[in-house]
């Protein structure tokens, strides 16, 4: 049986990759869960249901009560034993979890049980209709509060855990706990800020449609210009709390619900790295939607959806987190005996914000490019069968999101942003 330690954190007495029969023993032996499950494990089951590129994820199901088990395998599931990967990501996401749940309980799910040496996490079930954000975009859904809950979630997670809320003492703590999950942030480094700017035997694209556009990315000495100072940002600006790996696939939804999961790549980092890889993600989706095969007016009203959820989002957080920096300035960023008068407090928020805007529209460019000629791709994109068709829309996305990452700081609102998207559509 797990042990459980101060943390909240149990461990076992060393780790195994747990199967479909093995995890009822453990689930047996492991109170913490049994309870969740009413002790009544009477009609069990249990159902592998991951689908992502690291983790194998479990929904079990009791008369009783249900849950979610993940757990995290000493290599990367999606390529093979060939790419080892740290099992102490589950900690981390564990961690991440219990302290962003603190923080906006309405958008995290409750985390019931934690095994360090086990790698494992058991936490609350997301009933159908929950669905991955995802999956619910590619099949063209709506989701009227999307924007009002992300923004409320990353407004939250980065404001109260910058130095805007939190003391230097307690935040180079906390940076210094997250320096554990080194081995995540360097898989980021590799895929996002590396690989596709150099020949890499992981990369792959839309062959040979795009294989002039992925030599364009390896020889542009001005995007390799922008991708080292964003590299150097994620590297060095340990700025926030970050969730890193917030892309539409991390995201569960219903028509009224919003649960943010899979933090395994926290740490603390740039803030507009979270921000970023929503937005971006959401562009992904916008160019990809000319390629799913729907009525001209339900796709051209669906992108501007789309296109009106990535402004929301935006200036909903810039609100959101403008209003609890003015509410409460507890943090050591900046004193309120140097910054005394209003017209200073507003030059301050007013710089921070358009640094931030910028930094998450770089990060947001990054992610875009390597999820078309990097290691790892979207569904929005790898769904549309025609390859041809594919290739067109991956094209408008990838030379958006290279213009994107050198003229960001152009910008001065999302709107613009957006205007600049519609341009190179279809």
């Amino acid at each position: 049986m797990a042990e459980a330690k101060g943390n909240g954190v149990a461990e076992a007495s060393e780790f195994r990759a747990l199967d479909e029969k093995s995890l009822v023993d453990y689930i047996k032996a492991t109170p913490a869960i049994t309870s969740v499950l009413g002790n009544r494990l009477e009609g069990l089951s249990i159902k592998e249901v991951g689908d992502g590129n690291l983790n194998f994820v479990y929904i079990v199901v009791a008369d009783g009560g249900s849950v979610v088990i993940k757990q995290a395998l000493p290599y990367v599931r999606c390529i093979g034993e060939s790419w080892p990967m740290t099992k102490e990501r589950a900690y981390f996401e564990t961690i991440t979890l219990k302290e962003h749940g603190r923080l906006c309980p309405e958008h995290v799910p409750e985390v019931y049980h934690a095994d360090r040496k086990m790698s494992l996490i058991a936490m609350r079930y997301l009933k159908p209709p929950h669905i991955i954000l995802r999956k619910g975009l590619t099949a063209g859904v709506k989701y009227p509060l999307l924007a009002d809950h992300i923004s409320d979630y990353v407004a939250k997670t980065l404001y109260h855990t910058s130095l805007l809320h939190l003391s230097t003492t307690e935040h180079k703590k906390r940076v210094a706990e997250y320096c554990g999950n080194v081995e995540m942030c360097r898989l980021t480094e590799q895929v996002i800020f590396s690989d596709p700017y150099q020949i890499s035997s992981y990369n792959r694209w839309t062959s040979p449609y795009l294989d002039s556009d992925a030599e364009a990315v390896r020889s542009d000495n001005i995007l390799k210009l922008e991708i080292a100072e964003l590299k150097s940002m994620f590297c060095e600006k340990a700025q926030a709390l970050i969730h890193g790996d917030l892309h539409t696939g991390s995201v569960m939804v219903t028509s009224d619900s919003t649960q943010v999961i899979d933090p395994e790549f926290a740490f603390y980092g740039p803030m507009g790295f979270d921000i970023g890889a929503f937005l971006g993600n959401l562009f992904l989706a916008f160019f990809a939607k000319d390629g799913h095969a729907c009525e001209e007016q339900e796709r051209h009203e669906y992108k501007r959806w789309l296109l009106g959820t990535i402004e929301d989002t935006w200036n909903l957080f810039e609100k959101k987190f403008i209003t609890l920096w003015k509410e409460d300035s507890s943090g050591d960023a900046y004193l309120p005996g140097v910054y005394n008068n209003s017209d200073v407090q507003l030059l301050v928020q007013k710089k921070y914000m358009k640094d931030l805007f910028h930094d998450s529209l770089g990060f947001g460019a990054a992610k875009m490019i390597r999820r078309i000629v990097g290691v790892s791709h979207v569904e929005d994109l790898e769904s549309i069968q025609d390859a041809a068709t594919r290739a067109a829309c991956e094209r408008r996305a990838l030379l958006f999101a290279k213009m994107l990452m050198k003229d960001r700081r152009n910008f001065q609102s999302i709107s613009q942003v957006v205007a600049a998207a519609e341009e190179q559509r279809a």
